[in-house]
């Protein structure tokens, strides 16, 4: 340790979040628990909770689809939901709807079904996407849209040329949507906002998909003004689950054309007439009942991360990452070889707090990630193993190149559609079939609540299980779907 507060003696200026650990969210501790998880979830703090029962105790609250009493009560929380967002990206209602949706998937799907894709249309993916944002892709191909993916390099990062070239790419073609991650969710690189204009001043819009890097970075949108947004809030500060948000600009939002209606998106509608017509504003785009005991938690979880200060998280994160890729290269076995082997970039410039690896035994072996899963539960550590619902960054990851994943085990079918020749029951069997020995990584990723103990346990687990040891491949699960 004494090594990390040499290298990194600005760590100290974070001590305030070692105090929150003990207290807030001393759960942890009195669990055993070393959390490694934040890309997947943050964590709750215990004031947080203790607003959302009082605030419950307090009142009376109803569906806000009226004006009666309880549903003004709710609906008065909701807008001071929407306000406490506009200020945390500091911008205005002016220039930005605040759509909630159930998570960061549901408001992407919002914008892929309403966007107007069309023939020769393009969508521009990069190929680090979770995959909520592969998922356009279908509803462009549909509305006869054209769809590029911009490949990656060995450190997972793209390269801005190629980016240029496929936004400007297609004699004929129009822009059309261009979506991309802040941060990645596989490797933790961040890609360069300044991106967002560059792509605008040639005629796209901008999905920027924001879940993972908004926890310990700030998003300022008066200066870097997507046209859309994509926010998971438990990723963020834990609680509330179930609630995400879409932020959309006003102008862009206007250009969208939903495909249906439901309760709550219209002002008027006729069964016999057969006609209907949606609401001006946000509501449009929020289906049915929005969860309307949990939304005004945003606004407690915002204020909790605004006292705390989201630059000092940014350093935390930064501090604790940067120390963790400079111990695991220096994890060796006797032999010398490598216990492990990293994805994405060796250093902490920009990328945020999750590292994705593998292990490997004395002989160059791949530890299969599900035997990391196990014995990381064993030892109460939470991590992630898998490719984390990113196959584009973890196809790069393991060199698989298209000629494997596209190889003569598939035919052409109608439709424009791709069947398999053989019948494949289990991902081992897909796995076995392109020649890869795992089914992805194991990640690792910090947040609000992170300490050095919490990076030494892992790495004092790395050494204390891998090192020189032979895997046992015997008794395992099948692998899980990412």
């Amino acid at each position: 340790m004494s090594d990390f507060h040499a290298s990194y003696p600005g760590y100290a200026a974070t001590s305030r979040l070692d105090e929150l650990r003990a207290t807030e969210y001393s759960y942890l501790d009195a669990g055993g628990h070393v959390y490694l998880d934040y890309t997947g979830a943050g964590l709750a703090a215990q004031s947080q909770l203790t607003a959302h029962l009082t605030r419950l105790r307090s009142g009376c609250f109803g569906n806000p689809h009226s004006e009666n009493p309880t549903s003004s009560a709710s609906t008065t929380l909701l807008e001071e939901a929407r306000g406490a967002v506009l200020r945390h990206f500091n911008t205005t209602a002016e220039d930005y709807a605040v759509i909630f949706t159930p998570n960061a998937t549901g408001a992407c799907r919002l914008v892929a079904e309403a966007y107007p894709f069309r023939h020769r249309s393009r969508l521009v993916l990069t190929a680090d996407n979770h995959n909520s944002v592969n998922g356009i892709r279908e509803f462009a191909k549909a509305g006869g849209a054209r769809v590029a993916y911009v490949g990656l390099t060995s450190e997972l990062r793209i390269s801005e040329a190629d980016l240029f070239a496929a936004l400007g790419r297609g004699h004929g073609s129009r822009p059309g949507l261009f979506c991309y991650p802040a941060q990645s969710n596989f490797s933790g690189v961040q890609h360069p906002l300044d991106w967002v204009r560059s792509a605008q001043a040639v005629g796209y819009d901008v999905l920027l998909d924001a879940a993972a890097f908004v926890p310990a970075n700030r998003l300022d949108l008066s200066a870097v003004r997507p046209d859309f947004v994509a926010i998971s809030w438990y990723k963020m500060f834990g609680f509330p689950t179930g609630v995400g948000c879409l932020m959309a600009r006003r102008d862009a939002l206007a250009r969208l054309r939903r495909p249906w209606f439901s309760g709550g998106t219209i002002w008027g509608v006729s069964v016999q007439g057969g006609w209907h017509r949606l609401l001006e504003n946000e509501g449009a785009f929020e289906d049915g009942t929005p969860n309307f005991l949990a939304i005004p938690d945003v606004t407690e979880g915002l204020r909790w991360i605004s006292d705390i200060g989201i630059e000092l998280i940014h350093q935390r994160v930064g501090y604790l990452t940067a120390w963790l890729l400079d111990c695991l290269p220096k994890l060796r076995h006797s032999s010398g070889a490598p216990l492990v082997r990293l994805y994405g970039p060796a250093t902490g410039a920009a990328r945020g707090g999750t590292v994705a690896l593998n292990f490997f035994d004395p002989a160059g072996r791949l530890v299969d990630e599900r035997t990391v899963g196990r014995d990381a539960s064993a030892a109460g550590i939470s991590l992630r193993t898998g490719c984390f619902c990113n196959p584009g960054a973890a196809e790069y990851a393991f060199r698989l190149t298209r000629r494997i994943l596209s190889g003569p085990w598939w035919v052409a079918a109608l439709g424009g559609q791709r069947l398999l020749r053989k019948e494949l029951s289990t991902v081992d069997d897909y796995l076995d079939l392109i020649g890869l020995p795992t089914g992805g990584a194991v990640r690792v990723s910090f947040g609000l609540a992170s300490t050095l103990a919490d990076v030494e346990s892992f790495l004092d687990f790395a050494e204390r299980t891998y090192r020189d040891r032979q895997p046992d491949l015997s008794d395992l699960a099948p692998r899980l779907h990412c």
